[in-house]
Order: structure tokens, then C-alpha cells, then sequence
């Protein structure tokens, strides 16, 4: 048995190679950031060698480093951005397109037809997603439709769907294993999530071959070897990043929420062994499981989380570093007004908007940028509030506390102002790097790294807690001028 289990994490806008002790510390951490490709408005895209290129590269650099043998892993674990899609030729290992990210939007009326075909009940209750072109299934629809001659290919088995984790797994294992797991099938818009099978029906509407479908299999489970300088390491645990988030904050039990501010963000709490079908734009997924008898989620989604941090720094150069922007946002008592709705690609939910567009309201002529930056911070928190009340309305239980973890958690004026808008504990634990963790706790688990679950939770330990300061009729005054702001960017690009 080796001394680590090592993660990667591989996200929309870099790769990460992430070392895991058995007390669950980091020892060492590598990270590249891969390009963008934006061809159109409203389209996003990944070279999909470039994704896997650097994914090897990090876990090289890594091991290299901390002068790490590969006889020290005693298991990899993979998580990954979920719904980005990814066609390729099973002989060559090319693909035949760009991966299309979560986060295009050019799929909007293939889902527009599904929903008029009548389908929008069916996706829902199958799926337990919304049709939205947020999802695989469409964007695999759009490849093929793009792409002369490949739905023929496919239909011949010539040619492989996968998300990132299939497509990670296909080239770690040399073509040996064509495979998924629960969590990145159930967001596909293919999938039944109670019968855990592709269906038929959704295949046939969007006329997508199963001949290039992967096998789908519980997370925790030895998925097949990678060679690494000569030796065979298990890759023994699969989960979309949100599902692995949630495991790795030990949300095992119903009821248990967390919030991962990453580029999106993401609210997911976990309903136990029965799906509740949202009636308040959530999405019903299947969490990450260490057998067949899954656990299913409630999840909310912010599209555009940290992203609008990385906007303030990279297109309105309104801040150098994106650590920035906490201190800047401390500059004002408050944003004078503002309000910033960053629904760049749209709205999620509990909205579902793909029409929406950014803006910024309430700007007067003593705006300055702290106010807006402050307002761009803020508005992370009043998405994720959204999620978190119409959770609440769902189960009819309020959140009185959320784990949260991911890139933006670090900033403590966001997490402050998020307790604050939300009248709920916030806590953050000493291991922020909970997308990894769970991945590296699915595969320690599997291969015996770790007992089980219990041994995983004892290791769970608190770094900071933030409580509410906010009285409740400033909340309510925010929340008004938010709502009011949020319906000003509806439907903009219709």
C-alpha cells in the first residue's frame, strides 16, 4: 500500500494534481491553467488534448517535485467539470471536434425543439435535470450534426462520447476502458436516474448512437490501471467535481448541504435514498456512491460564480490578481446601489434563463469601481442565496448552516456577506481543496486507503465559521434590489 492517494482535478479553466496523505493533508499541489476558446458569442470550448496534456503534465510535475515514486500512490482518483463534452475516433484517439464546456450555450434551440416536441416532462422526470443546453446530450447532438459523416461513424462504433472523466480515463488507461461513473451520467440529459440506464427515448429524440456511450458504474470502484514510469496505480474513484465536493465535505447524510465557489457555483444537498422532483428549479442528480445503492441530491447552479472575478481582471482590468478584489470590495461601507447580475451565459436556477445577459443596474454619477466590485462579490452570494431558498422550499427545511469550500471560499468578505445574507453558519474547513479530497476519498476507500466512511468524516476538521451579523430588514432591503435587478437581465437575447 502506497503512502498517498492522488487526485486529479481537472476544472474548466485548469488542471490540478493534488497529493493526499492518510490524515488527509495536503502534500503537494500542481496546477496549469489551459486556453479558453471562445468562437462565438455565447460558445465555449476546450482542445480536448490540451485538457489531457496538461492533466499529465501536472501529475509528472508533481510527483517530480515532492520527489514522489509511483510506488507511493496507492490509488488515483479523477473529478472533473461535469457536462463538457467530448467525441473522439476510437482508433486514433483524436477528436473529431473541440470539447464543447458546460457552459455553451450554442445548443439553446435543439433545446428549444425538444421542449416544443413535448420532452420537457420526460427529461425532467427521467433525468431528474431541466432541458437546458447546460448539458451533454445536446451538445453531443450539435457534434455530430457539425461534423459531416459522424453520426454514421458512430452508429458503426468508430467513434466515443465521453465527459472529461471518460475521456481522462480512456487515455490514462491507453484505450482500455471506455467508462463513466453515476454522477457524470446522471448530467448528461440521458440518463434515468432511477433505472440507471441511458434512455431510449431521449437517444432516439436526439438521434445519438449508443454504440458511443460509455458503461456507467458506481464512484468508488477500480476502474481500470494506469502506467506511470513502469507502474500499474489503480484509478479507483470517479465524481463530477460537485458530487466529489460533497463527499469530500462529508455530506453523507440527508440534509447535509455545501456550496463549491469555483467558477460556477454550486449548492448541493444531499435528499438521501429518494429523488425529490423540484418544484423550484432545482435539479435532481445522483451523489457519489461506493456501490449500486445510490444517493440521490438536490442541486442548484450559479453559472457565473468566481468567473465574474476573473471578468473584473481579465476584461474590465478593474483589478491585477483576482485575490484583489476582497480588498478592494472593503474599500466602501456598501456598493452605493449597484447591483451586477453576471448572467453572461444565462441564468441557472432557480431561474433557467438562457436568454438572460449580464448587467449592471443602479450606477450614478458617484459610482466608483470599489462599488462595482463589491457589487460583483456580492452578487456570488445572492445566487447562491437564491439556491438556498429554494431548497429550502423544496424540503421544507431551512439551512441553518452550509460547508463551503472551492477557490472563492478563501475570500472572507464573501463568506461573511454570505452568512450574513443568508442568516446562516457558514463553515469552511481546514482542507479547501474538497473537489480533490472527495475523488482521493473515493478511491482510498475503495482500495482500502481508508476503512470506510466513518474513518473519512473523523478527519473532516473546521477552519473558520462565519455567523450572521446582518439585521433582517437590511437582508430583506439587499434581497429586493437584487430581485428587482435579476429581472431587468431576463430574457435580454430572445
Amino acid at each position: 500500500m502506497g503512502k498517498y492517494i492522488l487526485a486529479l482535478d481537472q476544472g474548466t479553466t485548469s488542471s490540478r494534481a493534488i497529493l493526499f496523505d492518510r490524515d488527509q493533508n495536503i502534500a503537494g499541489v500542481e496546477q496549469k491553467e489551459f486556453v479558453q476558446i471562445y468562437p462565438r458569442e455565447g460558445w465555449v470550448e476546450h482542445d480536448p488534448m490540451e485538457i489531457y496534456s496538461s492533466q499529465y503534465a501536472v501529475m509528472m510535475e508533481l510527483l517530480t517535485r515532492k520527489d514522489v515514486s509511483p510506488k507511493d500512490i496507492a490509488a488515483i482518483g479523477i473529478t472533473n467539470q461535469r457536462e463538457t463534452t467530448i467525441v473522439w475516433d476510437k482508433k486514433t484517439g483524436r477528436p473529431i471536434y473541440n470539447a464543447i464546456v458546460w457552459q455553451c450555450r450554442r445548443t439553446s434551440d435543439i433545446v428549444d425543439a425538444l421542449v416544443k416536441d413535448g420532452l420537457g416532462d420526460h427529461i425532467k422526470n427521467t433525468t431528474g435535470l431541466v432541458a437546458d443546453a447546460y448539458f451533454s446530450g445536446t451538445k453531443i447532438k450539435w457534434i455530430l450534426d457539425h461534423v459531416e459523416g459522424s453520426r454514421e461513424r458512430a452508429r458503426k462504433g468508430e467513434l466515443l462520447f465521453g465527459t472529461v472523466d471518460t475521456w481522462l480515463v480512456w487515455k490514462f488507461t491507453n484505450g482500455a476502458v471506455h467508462a463513466t461513473d453515476y454522477t457524470n451520467a446522471s448530467r448528461t440529459m440521458l440518463y434515468d436516474i432511477r433505472k440507471l440506464g441511458w434512455d431510449d427515448k431521449l437517444l432516439k429524440a436526439l438521434d445519438i448512437p449508443r454504440e458511443m456511450l460509455p458503461e456507467v458504474y458506481p464512484s468508488g470502484r477500480v476502474f481500470g490501471t494506469a502506467n506511470i514510469q513502469g507502474e500499474e496505480i489503480p484509478i479507483a474513484g470517479i465524481a463530477g467535481d460537485q458530487q466529489a465536493a460533497l463527499f469530500g465535505q462529508c455530506c453523507f447524510e440527508k440534509g447535509e448541504a455545501k456550496n463549491t465557489y469555483g467558477t460556477g457555483c454550486f449548492l448541493l444537498m444531499n435528499t438521501g435514498d429518494i429523488p425529490y422532483e423540484s418544484e423550484n428549479g432545482l435539479l435532481t442528480t445522483i451523489a457519489a456512491s461506493l456501490d449500486t445503492r445510490v444517493q440521490y441530491v438536490l442541486e442548484g447552479s450559479v453559472f457565473v460564480g468566481g468567473a465574474v472575478i476573473q471578468w473584473l481582471r481579465d476584461e474590465m482590468r478593474f483589478i491585477t490578481e483576482s485575490a484583489d478584489s476582497e480588498y478592494y470590495a472593503n474599500k466602501v461601507p456598501d456598493t452605493g446601489g449597484v447591483y451586477l447580475v453576471p448572467a453572461f451565459t444565462g441564468l441557472g436556477a432557480p431561474y433557467w434563463d438562457m436568454y438572460a445577459r449580464g448587467c449592471i443596474m443602479g450606477l450614478t454619477r458617484g459610482t466608483k469601481r470599489y462599488h462595482i466590485i463589491r457589487a460583483a462579490e456580492e452578487s456570488i452570494a445572492y445566487q447562491s442565496l437564491d439556491l438556498v431558498r429554494a431548497m429550502e422550499k423544496d424540503t421544507g427545511t431551512q439551512l441553518t448552516e452550509l460547508k463551503v469550500d472551492g477557490g472563492a471560499s478563501r475570500d472572507a468578505f464573501l463568506m461573511q456577506f454570505q452568512a450574513d445574507i443568508m442568516g446562516g453558519e457558514i463553515k469552511r474547513p481546514v482542507v479547501r481543496e474538497t473537489t480533490a479530497l472527495g475523488a482521493a476519498c473515493l478511491a482510498g476507500i475503495a482500495t482500502g486507503f481508508w476503512k470506510d466512511k466513518d474513518e473519512v468524516r473523523a478527519k473532516w476538521r473546521c477552519d473558520v465559521a462565519f455567523a450572521p451579523k446582518m439585521e433582517k430588514a437590511r437582508q430583506e432591503e439587499l434581497l429586493e434590489g437584487w430581485h428587482k435587478a435579476v429581472g431587468r437581465s431576463r430574457g435580454w437575447a430572445n
